[in-house]
């Protein structure tokens, strides 16, 4: 199958213009589809490594993932309608193979032997019955660096059991601290397991690269997306191993007065101006009320303000909202923004999807891409990357590709021919 070309719109750094190389460029990855790769695979091909996705001949399980262009699941012009899929799998090519046939295995083999990164999520041992296990790949290929991202790792009771981003951050524990005390965990919006595994296993897999560059012997990095969900509980397991205390859900709740999400005229703000940390920030809350003649300010005034055991009574939470957050919903967060800014108090704006579309600062750093797809008159527009490169410049080089658009080439230079690839599509190898 040929997809058509679709063109990438929006902001492209002047030196991924001039022609200048990737940070990565040269680099060849070979990535077995999955939402547990998939963003992995996306970094690498972003800073410039030819990254080829290989799906089953019947597409990979994320080009049918919802939301949906336009509410409707399908394709356009070979372009997949899975919002999804199209952020997930920029830049990269795609190559049709069951490499569960044994033929489909052997064209795996030679696909692994001339590329230097070879990603997958496959459960352990699966590989390893098809012959394209790590001890096979790198007995051929010293250098190659095999990254296995898999839900519990590949040892354990639970390294053949099966697992998605939600039992990633179930078992991970990070699912616990989600939500409200009075209801049940509520999951971080934004499959964060997959992202936390990929993130990681894009992290490691440069680690050993590295090594192979260097002293020319490759690795086989074992990723655990449970394992990167408890570091995502940042202090969680410390507080019950120092203190015996086991931290809890606390959205919608004030941890101390002046400390907390509040609302405002167009949103909410997080402040920290009470409680352990920020006793420094107290005083210069009072004044910024003062000079705002906030009614009731002198109801935060006393000693027992500067004493964290009173901070975190329901009566100075209550006595707090009643002055700053009744005078806070009169003001835009913008404003409070600002304000708390210039006068070194700690508050943040909370920005809902909407204010990020028209970040100025997100704009003047030409942080979001524009990607045109066939399925609407409007381009996509994508998040880009949090990092800038100066002179090997990240780079969204193309939109995702049609199924198996770039298998007629891959297959022709492993030296198979137009009537064998015809043979193998019929035997459904590829």
């Amino acid at each position: 199958m040929t997809g058509a070309s679709i063109p990438v719109a929006g902001a492209v750094p002047a030196a991924a213009q001039s022609g200048t190389p990737q940070a990565l460029t040269g680099l060849r990855v070979i990535e077995l589809a999955s939402p547990l790769t998939h963003y992995c695979g996306k970094m690498f091909a972003e800073l410039g490594a030819e990254v080829i996705l290989v799906e089953p001949p019947g597409g990979s399980a994320t080009r049918s993932a919802g939301p949906h262009i336009g509410g409707r699941p399908g394709s356009t012009g070979g372009a997949s309608h899975s919002l999804s899929f199209s952020y997930l799998n920029t830049s990269k090519r795609s190559i049709t193979l069951d490499w569960r046939k044994p033929e489909g295995a052997r064209l795996l083999r030679e696909l692994v032997a001339g590329s230097d990164l070879f990603l997958e999520a496959e459960k352990p041992g699966r590989l390893v019955a098809a012959g394209c296990g790590w001890e096979t790949l790198s007995a051929a290929h010293p250098t190659l660096v095999m990254t296995s991202v898999t839900g519990f790792g590949q040892t354990g009771p639970y390294a053949d059991d099966e697992a998605d981003d939600l039992t990633g951050i179930a078992s991970g524990g990070f699912l616990y601290l989600g939500g409200y005390p009075d209801s049940a965990p509520v999951g971080a919006c934004g499959e964060q397991g997959y992202a936390g595994a990929s993130m990681f296993g894009a992290v490691a897999s440069m680690l050993a690269l590295t090594r192979a560059e260097l002293q020319g012997q490759g690795d086989h990095v074992d990723v655990s997306m449970q394992e990167c969900m408890v570091l995502a509980m940042e202090n969680a397991v410390q507080f019950y191993d120092l203190e015996n205390t086991v931290r809890k859900r606390t959205a919608g709740q004030q941890r101390f007065a002046g400390t907390g999400v509040y609302p405002c005229a167009d949103g909410h703000v997080y402040m920290m101006a009470g409680g352990i940390g920020a006793n420094r920030f107290w005083g210069l809350t009072l004044e910024w009320l003062a000079e705002e003649g906030v009614a009731g300010r002198d109801r935060l005034l006393g000693e027992e303000w500067t004493r964290t055991e009173y901070l975190q009574s329901d009566e100075a939470k209550q006595i707090f909202m009643e002055v700053f957050g009744a005078w806070a919903l009169t003001q835009p967060k913008a404003r409070l923004y600002a304000e708390g800014q210039r006068r070194h108090v700690p508050v943040a704006a909370i920005q809902t999807p909407a204010d990020l579309a028209v970040s100025r600062q997100l704009e003047a750093r030409g942080y979001f891409v524009e990607v045109a797809h066939p399925a609407t008159p409007q381009p996509l527009r994508m998040p880009g990357a949090p990092y800038r490169l100066a002179l090997t410049p990240w780079q969204l080089r193309h939109p995702a590709p049609a199924l198996g658009q770039d298998s007629a080439q891959v297959y022709a230079a492993l030296g198979v021919d137009a009537t064998r690839r015809a043979q193998l599509a019929s035997e459904g190898v590829i």
